[in-house]
């Protein structure tokens, strides 16, 4: 155990959070022992800067004596709407091991104390899927609803995968055998959904510590998927200069501000590790003053809400104070490690012209449905396509009830040249996946959160060019690309192994795996 009284345990366990739930318990067991606790992080997008927050904290947690847990949460990655596929879940992992070490060493912080557990190592056991049904059975959909609100995206109808995430997080507590588990505050609703629902199962109510989430520097939330939003933490100096010039800062502006929020909860804590007197530097010419030297936060808040501190001047200082974070995270990952980056975020491939962009294929919304008058395998959909008025599309999808088809999210080729169908003019072809012998069907389905008019695009094939007003017949475009559309082993849509994609996520089938689409 260390050497620091309980008292000061706590403080250093506490200190820069937001919020404690448990603060009772957590002295209790303080008094008694050192305290375990687990941090998890799903493995999607590249880790920026904003990673420093946690690990700052976990910082303290090893300075308190704390045994720290980090969990690569695979499979809540690959739950995460399939933002990650397996192979690449592999590289992912191991590349957040690497860099997570990486950014506590950058700090001061040796890692050797840390345990560092892969979430499929022990997700896939038999006594954890036992415990994954019993909590499907006691809790509602409102309630997992509720837990993900901050961290799963909401849609009207959401992913059963979005509603299992809550409840695997909270299980975690138990087959890690922690005391405590730490996170954003924006993970706040499932770590009330695990203290509700883990004691209902016989098992423990666990200590929940949450830090601030720092906002991104355009003002939003900072973002793996917003480049504008975040530093990448293998940006080069100038990248990083580039971006937090660019950065909000406003003068004077001491609420709303994501440069002073860095310097709370990043700058001035990482240089309190090894110092009981921080040095934060501004470095400016002679001229307009010299350097200015800050030795805590509110001094230097202080100064900047009464405009004693531009802007610009307070953007120099954070840019030299990241870089020198960041230079021996630059120098590990472009040499040794330069590979697994590559594996693990692959260099996007040049899109390839390819006719399938010449097709318009956008998202609709069925908002009324009739039989055909004259035809009794035809139906006659008014479609919302984003556009001044419905359009009117005929399609041949009887074997398909029409009050399941009413309000349902479709697909739409829109540039076709206008037919008539029993005389029923068509504007537009719903695009659906049957069987060989057309005994069954099923629509392609947008991605949760799409709206009408979305375009549906292929990541390989995506380029500037615009799809036809109107396909001319005579070059048969339709004709010959619709033998590579395909629908996966995965049920996603495919045009030559590319899945069909609007940018909330990529188009599916329920069941119809192998099937052709047309």
């Amino acid at each position: 155990m260390s050497e620091l009284t309980p008292e000061e345990k706590y403080h250093l366990t506490t200190r820069n959070l937001q919020e404690t739930l448990g603060g009772e318990e957590l002295k209790k067991i303080l008094s008694e022992r050192d305290l375990t606790l687990y941090w998890g992080t799903a493995p999607t997008g590249k880790p920026h800067i904003g990673y420093f927050v946690p690990m700052a904290k976990i910082a303290d947690f090893l300075a308190a004596g704390v045994h720290v847990t980090i969990l690569l949460a695979d499979l809540h990655a690959y739950l995460d709407n399939l933002k990650s596929d397996w192979d690449l879940l592999k590289y992912r992992t191991a590349y957040y091991e690497k860099v997570i070490k990486a950014m506590l060493t950058s700090i001061g912080v040796s890692v050797d104390k840390l345990k560092f557990v892969t979430g499929t190592d022990y997700q896939l056991s038999r006594e954890y899927c036992l415990d994954v049904y019993r909590l499907a059975a006691i809790v509602t959909e409102h309630d997992a609803k509720k837990a993900g609100a901050e961290v799963v995206k909401q849609v009207e109808s959401p992913l059963l995968s979005g509603l299992l995430y809550p409840g695997l997080q909270a299980l975690d507590e138990e087959y890690l055998k922690v005391d405590a588990q730490f996170g954003g505050v924006d993970q706040r609703k499932i770590f009330v959904y695990a203290e509700k629902y883990l004691p209902v199962l016989g098992y423990r109510k666990r200590i929940h510590l949450m830090n601030v989430m720092v906002g991104g520097l355009t003002g939003s939330k900072m973002s793996s998927s917003d480049p504008d939003s975040k530093v990448d933490l293998l940006d080069d100096a100038k990248a990083v200069e580039r971006k937090i010039k660019k950065a909000f800062c406003e003068e004077g502006n001491v609420e709303q501000n994501p440069i002073l929020q860095f310097l709370q909860y990043v700058i001035f804590p990482i240089l309190s590790l090894s110092s009981d007197k921080p040095t934060f530097r501004v470095t400016r010419p002679e001229k307009y003053g010299g350097d200015i030297l800050y030795h805590n936060y509110q001094d230097l808040h202080d100064a900047f809400n009464d405009r004693k501190l531009h802007p610009g001047d307070l953007k120099r200082g954070v840019t030299d104070a990241l870089n020198a974070l960041l230079e021996p995270i630059r120098k590990q990952f472009s040499s040794e490690d330069a590979e697994l980056v590559e594996k693990a975020y692959p260099t996007p491939k040049p899109a390839v012209a390819d006719d399938v962009n010449r097709i318009d294929i956008r998202v609709g919304k069925i908002v009324d449905i009739k039989e055909h008058p004259d035809a009794d395998s035809l139906y006659v959909e008014q479609i919302d396509l984003g556009e001044e008025a419905p359009r009117t599309v005929v399609s041949g999808i009887r074997m398909i009830p029409k009050e399941k088809l009413q309000g349902k999210m479709v697909l739409v080729i829109c540039n076709l040249k206008p037919a008539k169908m029993r005389g029923v003019q068509s504007d537009g072809m719903v695009v659906a996946a049957s069987t060989p012998d057309k005994s069954s069907v099923e629509l392609i389905e947008p991605p949760e959160g799409s709206k009408p008019g979305d375009k549906v695009w292929f990541k390989d094939f995506k380029t500037n060019q615009e799809p036809d007003s109107r396909l001319n017949p005579k070059q048969k475009i339709w004709e010959k690309c619709q033998p590579f559309f395909k629908v996966n082993e995965q049920c996603i849509a495919t045009y030559k192994g590319v899945a069909f994609q609007t940018d909330s996520g990529v188009c599916t089938v329920p069941s119809l795996a192998g099937a052709s689409i047309s």
